[in-house]
């Protein structure tokens, strides 16, 4: 989701793909700290740059999984854009009750923003 870490620092998320949606765990896990995602939808790098976002704007992508490494590395051979590799365990792939399900996916929220606050050394606002 879109965030504003400072005045001057712009936040914008992308994947590898967009064909997917917003899974339904990461809706309810993100809306227990105030991020809401229901009208949020995933999109490419290729798609941000159609609709107008230069990636080259950027001074920093993270990447979250290796596809989403290995695609942001391949922009750093045309600009200057630093990239961090933050591994993430994928909370989509534990089964179980509904419950463990939620935990998976919180624990890999707070990672998240345990990493941003690690980074940035900041509070994180969301502006969804």
């Amino acid at each position: 989701p879109k965030g504003s870490l400072r005045s001057t620092t712009r936040a914008q998320s992308a994947g590898v793909r967009n064909e997917l949606d917003i899974d339904g765990f990461s809706i309810a896990v993100c809306a227990e700290i105030g991020v809401h995602l229901e009208k949020h939808r995933t999109r490419s790098f290729i798609e941000l740059e159609e609709w107008g976002d230069r990636i080259e704007a950027y001074d920093l992508v993270v990447a979250l999984s290796p596809a989403a490494q290995r695609k942001a590395l391949e922009y750093t051979r045309y600009h200057a854009i630093e990239v961090e590799y933050w591994p993430m365990p994928d909370p989509s792939a534990v089964e179980g009750s509904r419950e463990n399900r939620l935990d998976a996916y919180r624990h890999t929220r707070d990672q998240v923003l345990a990493r941003l606050k690690a980074r940035f050394g900041i509070p994180i606002t969301p502006t969804v």
